[in-house]
């Protein structure tokens, strides 16, 4: 990421510049892909959602991240954090706009954990090439379903607490959580 960037956090941009630059990323038709049903309805967590801006303080990425949860066989439902959309405008990607916003978020989890704040497993659909590195793996996931079409590889989770996590439930909006 360029050293003269800079990232606010993604309540300090206007809506219509965040939608717009995600509309550019993954296409006016992105509401009907199955992570927007995961998180239907739900506001993104502001202490964990973040924007990227150049040098020119032009919006070039954001990160958000989501309320969500796990409902077991049992009916248990257990909170989880999905992370994303993670979006770079096309011109910028490979430039690291990506990697510093998951870095935000991370360091921003960390923080809040250090504080006490409670710290949920996090779950994202993505490749495991890229979010591997930060600990992301469909190891835990297998038996997850998602309310959508999706490829089994490309559910991630990562978190201590995924060893006690149900082998199967279904994902969805998680009202219990509330954004802070």
């Amino acid at each position: 990421m360029s050293e003269t960037a800079t990232l606010v956090p993604l309540s300090a941009v206007p809506p219509a510049m965040i939608e717009e630059l995600l509309d550019r990323v993954f296409g006016d038709d992105r509401h009907a892909r199955t992570a927007y049903r995961i998180r239907a309805g739900m506001e993104w967590l502001d202490a964990l959602s973040f924007a990227a801006l150049d040098e020119d303080e032009m919006l070039v990425g954001t990160i958000q991240c989501f309320p969500v949860g796990l409902q077991a066989k049992d009916g248990a439902r257990v909170p989880l954090v999905m992370v994303g959309p993670v979006a770079v405008v096309p011109e910028r990607q490979g430039e690291g706009f990506g990697i510093g916003l998951m870095m935000a978020m991370l360091d921003a989890e960390s923080r809040m954990a250090g504080e006490g704040s409670p710290v949920f497993p996090q779950i994202l659909i993505g490749d495991e090439e890229y979010y591997g590195r930060w600990g992301f793996t469909a190891a835990a996931t297998g038996g997850w379903k998602c309310p959508g079409p999706y490829e089994t590889q490309r559910l991630l989770a990562r978190g201590a607490a995924l060893a006690q996590m149900p082998q199967e439930g279904m994902l969805g909006p998680w009202t219990g959580l509330k954004p802070s």
